[in-house]
């Protein structure tokens, strides 16, 4: 039995294997900024990979869906003083 899910209701590898896959459609990916006390700016977006529909519910009587995602995350706004410098590249050019 796998754990996870909301609280009091236990998700097995039955209930992932009787899951439905859905398809989906982008319709806004927002990136969430944050400003770190070192002044650099973090900027992170969640990129939606695969949904399923589980044949459980939650006690509110709606569907569980099980995501699988991705988080993109960016730093921008870096201090020079914190930067490293670059690393020589190993690839040559053809």
């Amino acid at each position: 039995m796998s754990k996870g899910g909301p609280p009091g209701i236990r998700i097995t590898r039955k209930d992932l294997h009787e899951g439905v896959d859905l398809d989906f459609e982008e319709e806004k990916e927002h990136w969430n900024t944050y400003t770190l006390s070192d002044g650099a700016t973090l900027k992170v977006k969640l990129v939606l990979q695969g949904v399923k529909r589980l044949k459980k519910y939650n006690p509110d009587g709606n569907p569980l869906y099980l995501i699988r995602s991705q988080n993109i995350v960016r730093t921008v706004n870096i201090k020079e003083e914190f930067k490293k410098q670059p690393k020589e590249s190993n690839f040559q050019p053809v």
